[in-house]
């Protein structure tokens, strides 16, 4: 699970950053643009936290924020 969420997360984070260069380059629309890249953010947040974990230290429930 682990591979596969790294890999659905870099899909999400290209669908957010080609699109924007595409654009740049004047190949698609600023429509385009704006659909693709929230639609790469939406992956891109939901899929990263499940890999992304840190193991918290042994005193973590005494600190407070």
């Amino acid at each position: 699970m682990n591979t596969s969420t790294k890999v659905i997360s870099l899909v999400g984070l290209l669908a957010t950053i080609v699109p924007c260069v595409l654009f740049f380059f004047g190949i698609i629309g600023h429509e385009a643009v704006k659909l693709a890249a929230l639609i790469g953010t939406i992956v891109w947040f939901i899929s990263t936290p499940f890999w992304m974990n840190r193991k918290l230290g042994p005193d973590a429930d005494r600190v407070e924020i």
